[in-house]
Order: structure tokens, then sequence, then C-alpha cells
């Protein structure tokens, strides 16, 4: 192996301490020599590690993404020093032999040679808006979890209204459970009264819905605490809709681009720019990203035999998103460029991989559009919504075409049947 790094330093970060390890290599270029120092935590001790990595010539760092405590650390070392952020797989220490400094030691000596491939860290105002679209993720998650308490609640109470209407949070719905929490005397007739729009069709249905509801006063306290915080996560969500927007406003033209594809969406298309940025010089290929995001088959094979090609854990928060507008593009009617490729894999692979294949051909597209500034247009989308007959037949035309110039120009004689019967 090659030394890649002369002079690097290896880090094993802690919550309250970290140990650094300077390596440098010696003239004859394969000999190395140790410089092992202990530091805390604190912002002016990280300052002190930064002063020595400078006074030591080493402005090539490497440290494990343990959690968020190296987060600290790339804020003060990322101005002046290169810091490579390796994924845990990467730089594990065989078990039994193994504590601070000899990993800070065991990390050093693989960057050194190389052999650690580094994880996409983006820039700080990325970092700062992925914050904020992670948490809405998570607010949205959790505005969806009361939902399913806030309907739990009147089931158990003998309330069945959600089997005639579509939605417990409609209009009509929501007319008769303030009447049904205020109410101890229910009147059918009343509930019905309360339907708006499509839903009075229902009305004889209301009846039964509302027949046997029993709830307590204990009940009703746990359902106005959850509407209570049902109620906060919305204005939660409406503040944070506000902030992502004075964030996102240096990108609009990415964003811009984002929405032209099929299924994406500006809230999906924000998401997309918080997680990979807009410099798609750090994947250096469509296919780097895809497997960044975890959208590519899974590589385990040994003595010849493929154990799993299931895509792999990455992508936590992308791959959702992406998935979500890959069930958008192949319901969309007025596009139907992914829906017609959804479809001819689907009948091969399955519904399940075809979306995964869509979501890969929407992230590729991504990758693209922001490398070259150019909205939605494959090369292919002519032919999106061609029948199969038809481009079959486009297709043998144009390998007839390239047979008889190949025959015009002498390249392929004319007596060669063999080959010409073979390429059409």
């Amino acid at each position: 192996m090659q030394v890649v790094y002369p002079v690097c330093c290896g880090i094993d970060v802690h919550k309250t301490f970290l140990v650094a390890t300077i390596i440098k290599t010696n003239q004859d270029g394969l000999t190395p020599t140790y410089s092992k120092k202990r530091f805390s935590t604190f912002t002016r001790e990280l300052r002190a590690l930064k002063q020595w990595l400078l006074e030591n010539g080493c402005k090539d760092v490497c440290m494990e993404s343990t959690g968020k405590y190296w987060v600290p650390v790339l804020n003060v070392l990322e101005d002046e020093i290169n810091v490579t952020i390796a994924n845990p797989k990467w730089v594990s220490a065989v078990k039994g032999n193994k504590d601070d400094v000899k990993d800070s030691k065991w990390i050093g000596d693989l960057f050194r040679m190389g052999l650690v491939p580094g994880s996409f860290v983006p820039d700080k105002d990325i970092r700062v808006l992925r914050e904020f679209t992670r948490y809405r993720c998570k607010l949205v998650a959790m505005r969806a979890s009361e939902k399913n308490r806030f309907q739990n609640a009147f089931t158990v109470c003998n309330l069945t209204l959600d089997a005639v209407l579509s939605s417990m949070f409609g209009v009509s719905a929501t007319n008769i459970l303030d009447y049904l929490m205020k109410t101890d005397n229910i009147d059918p007739a009343h509930c019905a009264s309360l339907l708006r729009g499509r839903a009075k069709e229902k009305a004889d249905k209301i009846a039964d819905a509302v027949e046997g509801f029993a709830m307590t006063d204990a009940q009703k306290t746990r359902v106005n605490i959850i509407q209570s915080h049902f109620t906060t996560i919305d204005e939660l969500l409406a503040r944070l809709d506000c902030e992502i927007a004075q964030l996102i406003a240096p990108f609009e033209s990415q964003i811009a681009l984002l929405c032209s594809i099929p299924g994406v969406d500006r809230d999906t298309a924000i998401t997309i720019v918080s997680e990979i940025g807009t410099d798609m010089k750090q994947f250096s290929s469509s296919k780097r990203l895809c497997r960044w995001a975890g959208l590519t088959p899974g590589n385990n094979e040994s003595a010849g035999k493929k154990k799993s090609v299931r895509i792999t854990r990455a992508g936590v928060y992308l791959k959702p998103a992406l998935v979500q507008a890959a069930h958008a593009a192949v319901k969309c009617t007025s596009q139907p460029y992914y829906r017609n490729k959804f479809e001819r894999i689907s009948k091969r692979r399955g519904k399940k991989r075809a979306i995964i294949a869509i979501a890969r051909m929407i992230l590729t597209a991504v990758f693209h559009m922001l490398s070259n500034g150019e909205y939605f247009n494959p090369c292919d989308l002519a032919n999106a919504d061609v029948p199969d007959s038809i481009r079959k037949s486009r297709l043998l035309h144009s390998v007839r075409s390239a047979v008889d110039l190949l025959v015009t120009l002498g390249v392929v004689s004319s007596d060669n049947v063999c080959l010409s019967a073979l390429v059409v």
C-alpha cells in the first residue's frame, strides 16, 4: 500500500474528551512516528487542539462520526484543516484489543494509507437548513401520531364515525365531534343536520354510528389535551415553514429546477436540497449519489452466490421523500413519463421494486439537473407515452437504417446475410 497522507491525524471523539494521534512519515517514506495527546471537548481545548495540529504541520484529520460529538470538533477545525468524517464501519478496531489511545492510532493508520472513504458533510448553510427540515419531518410524524390517538379515543368509546365519513378531521366530522363532547343526550337527527357537502348523502348512517357512544369526563379531558397538542404542533409547523422559507431563499433557482420533475413538489425539493446540497461535485457521479441515498442494491456475494441484493439502510430522511415523490409521479396523468416506466418494470419485478427504481431515476435526474442547471427534459421524453408496439417498430426501423448505412459505406457486405439478420 502507498502512503497517501505523509502527515495526518486520527481523532477518537467522546462526549467529554478526545484523543488525537498525529502520524508523521519519516524520510524513508514508510516508517511512521506517532505523537499522542488528549483534549477535552470544551471550545478552549478544541482551539488548543487546532493550534497543536498546525504547529506540527498537520492539515489532514480523520475522525469517526460518533453521534453528534464530532460536530463541535468540525466547527472549530474546518476553516483551516481538511476534516474527513468516517463511517464507523470503516474504522472499527478489532474487539479485544482496543482502547481510546489505540482507537485514535488505528483511525490514523487507516487514514494515512487512504483506506477510509470520507462521508458527505455539506456546508454550514446546508447543515442548518437540514436541521430545520429534519425537525419538521419529526413534527409531521408527531402530528400523524396525535391524529391516530384522537381517533382511537373515540373508537374505544363506541363511536364508529370513521366508518361512515372519510376523515375524522373534516368539517362534518368536526361539527359532530364538538357536539358529542358538549352534550350528554345525543340526538341523531341533530348529528345528521351537522353534515356538510357530499357527506349529507350518508345522513341515514349517522344514527348507527353515534349509537352507544359514551365518554367519561376523564376521557374528554384526555381528548382536549390531544387537541391542544395537535394545535400546538400546527403552530410550530407554521413557524418552521417561515424560517425554512428564509433559509431556502438563496437556493430558489435550484428549487425551481427540481419542481419541474413529475411528482416533486416544493416541500420535497427543499428536503432534497437540505440533504444533498447543490454542489454535485462531492458525489462525482449519480451512481455514487444513489448509493449514498440507499437506493442501490446491496453487493453481498460469496463463493459465487449472491446472498442478498436488498437496498441499504442509508438515506433515512432522503429516501422516504424520494419514495413519496415516486408514488406521486407514477399517478401523474399529465406527465406519464415515470408512470409508463413504472408499469413496465412492475410487470417484471413487482410494484415495490418498481417504486424504488423510479425513486432512483428521480435522484439520477436531480444529480444531472443540479450539475448542468437544466430543467427536467430526459432524452427519451418524446417516447414516454408511445405504445410498446410502435416503439419496437421504430427501433426495428432504426436498426435496419443503420444496417443499410453500413452496407452503403462498405463496412458490412451485402452478402453477409447472417450478420444483417442478427442485427435486425
